[in-house]
């Protein structure tokens, strides 16, 4: 609820602060102390459109702070939740108004957007009049005050939930026949594709392993004429081996007569022979290697070039053949199977549209229960307020499938047997509206209602029981929730828990005027409910019959 307003600077006011408590609060005041005007300033604290003209003449700026006790679950702390604001006990709405049409917003003294400040001030107040565009008139919101009146909250949101899940099926079909396609219009080129990478069969690492032969085969080409030379030194018929041979046979049949001389040259010669036979074999193996088969050659650069010319042609590395065959290989599978995936997501997207058909189908059934009850509800709170000829109708139309459901919900009104019912806000007159706004909202006080309601001289061009009529379904609304009426009827104020009094006082010798705002109890409240009553000059009879109505409202 609203628990404080301090306005600064705002038009007339200079300095006002009003504290505010549960129950219902009476504003009262002759016309032009500047009911309006507190009025519109509290309207730009909750987000309405700034106006430069709204700074008092002489300041630089004017401000607005209201100060709200919110409940810890109220739909608020979301809107708080979602713009990362803090959340405190209280919260502190505030708005400067600067005199080159400038302003500035803050919640909690965090600066926000008046996008933000606006749907705080939603969700915190509705200000109800006979031109106030904040009331609930809005055809949009009527459909979520049925559900809230019918109770049917939750099977409304069941069936946004499965409207949501019947799009994501839909989603889910149209991505996978977008699959399907796509793959069908490269079928012939795939089934291309994969016969002809799986008869290359390309390997992994296969082009670096056929690259280093093919080099290591092309330099033994080159050496292979001069390693035979050598192995022809080495071993063939000018060889040294068979004479050195001999020469360490003869030596060792005269080792006998002078050892000291011939075994250390035997030892020196048997080591060269070791040493020439090991490099014959060095060099038979080195011949070995360089004796290559030009063919194998031949066949290793085909197969490079078969390799290397595969990567280019599908515009890949060698090495990621073997990965692309693969992944060909699954794209002609979704082919193959795309079809009966296909059949069975949108066996799951029919499923998903009749479970929503059904619910919407059941929601739609409610929601004609539910206007009938709210019908006539409200048309029994007519009478009383001087509108007993009028209907008031919940018209609900089909108008196709959405996450709410089938319907489109309106309130509508008959003002006289005879005319043309239309919509609320259509066909009924400024104080006709303001009382059908009344009438909805005793109806709908426990549902969809904010914490604070607020009703602009509700009770224009009307009186005596019509007045009192309004009077005590203010009173009961004001059970609730907390309600703020602005009003010329005694009936009215009478009912009131606390009654605030609005005046323009005199400043300066006379050169400029303030509003003022005074709470009044007890003498001067009885006072000011006689003034409604008579008017300038207050009576002896107006007195008494302003007593009968406090005591009476008690």
């Amino acid at each position: 609820m609203l628990a404080r307003l301090s306005i600064r600077d705002i038009v007339l006011i200079d300095r006002l602060d009003i504290d505010f408590g549960t129950g219902l609060a009476a504003l009262t005041g002759e016309t032009g102390a500047g009911k309006s005007i507190l009025l519109d300033a509290f309207a730009l604290a909750l987000g309405a459109r700034g106006d430069a003209a709204l700074v008092r003449e002489g300041a630089e700026h004017g401000q607005v702070i209201a100060a709200f006790d919110v409940a810890k679950d109220h739909p608020a702390r979301r809107v708080l939740a979602d713009n990362d604001l803090v959340g405190e006990d209280e919260l502190i709405v505030r708005r400067t108004q600067f005199a080159d049409g400038r302003t500035r917003a803050f919640v909690n003294d965090q600066p926000v957007s008046v996008q933000v400040l606006r749907a705080l001030g939603t969700a915190l107040v509705e200000i109800h009049g006979q031109h106030d565009e904040r009331a609930f008139v809005d055809a949009a919101t009527h459909r979520a005050l049925l559900d809230a009146y019918g109770g049917i909250d939750a099977d409304a949101a069941e069936v946004e939930r499965l409207w949501h899940e019947r799009r994501a099926r839909d989603v889910a079909v149209e991505r996978h026949r977008a699959d399907v396609e796509r793959a069908k219009r490269e079928a012939e080129w795939l089934r291309h594709a994969v016969d002809e990478l799986g008869r290359l069969d390309p390997q992994t690492g296969e082009e670096t392993s056929l690259a280093e032969r093919r080099a290591a085969m092309m330099q033994a080409e080159k050496v292979a004429d001069d390693l035979r030379a050598t192995h022809e030194a080495v071993s063939g018929p000018s060889s040294p081996v068979p004479p050195l041979a001999t020469a360490v046979r003869r030596l060792e049949r005269r080792a006998a007569q002078a050892p000291a001389l011939i075994e250390p040259a035997v030892k020196a010669i048997d080591t060269a022979l070791t040493a020439l036979e090991e490099a014959r074999a060095q060099l038979e193996q080195a011949l070995r290697v360089a004796d290559y088969d030009p063919a194998e050659l031949e066949r290793i650069e085909e197969r490079l070039f078969a390799l290397r010319a595969a990567g280019r042609k599908y515009n890949v590395p060698v090495d990621e053949l073997a990965a692309l065959a693969r992944r060909y290989d699954g794209d002609l599978a979704l082919i193959d199977a795309g079809a009966e995936r296909l059949a069975a997501l949108e066996r799951e997207a029919d499923q998903a549209q009749a479970r929503f058909n059904t619910a919407a189908q059941a929601l739609s059934a409610a929601r004609r229960r539910a206007g009938q009850k709210l019908d006539k509800a409200v048309n029994a709170e007519l009478k009383p307020l001087k509108l007993e000829r009028a209907q008031f109708s919940t018209e609900i139309e089909s108008e196709g499938e959405g996450p709410h459901g089938l319907d489109r919900v309106e309130f509508w009104v008959q003002t006289n047997p005879g005319t043309r019912p239309g919509p609320l806000m259509k066909v009924a007159s400024g104080g006709e509206l303001a009382r059908f706004l009344l009438a909805l909202k005793v109806v709908l006080a426990d549902r969809g209602s904010a914490p604070t309601l607020v009703f602009d001289e509700i009770d224009t061009g009307v009186g005596g029981a019509v007045a009192d009529a309004i009077g005590v379904r203010l009173g009961r609304l004001a059970s609730g929730v907390q309600v703020i009426a602005v009003t010329h009827a005694p009936q009215v104020a009478a009912r009131a828990d606390r009654h605030y009094l609005i005046t323009k006082d005199a400043l300066a010798k006379g050169k400029r005027v303030a509003t003022r705002v005074a709470e009044l109890e007890g003498e001067r409240r009885r006072e000011e409910i006689a003034r409604m009553l008579a008017g300038a000059e207050i009576t002896a009879e107006a007195r008494a019959a302003a007593e009968r109505l406090i005591r009476a409202a008690g």
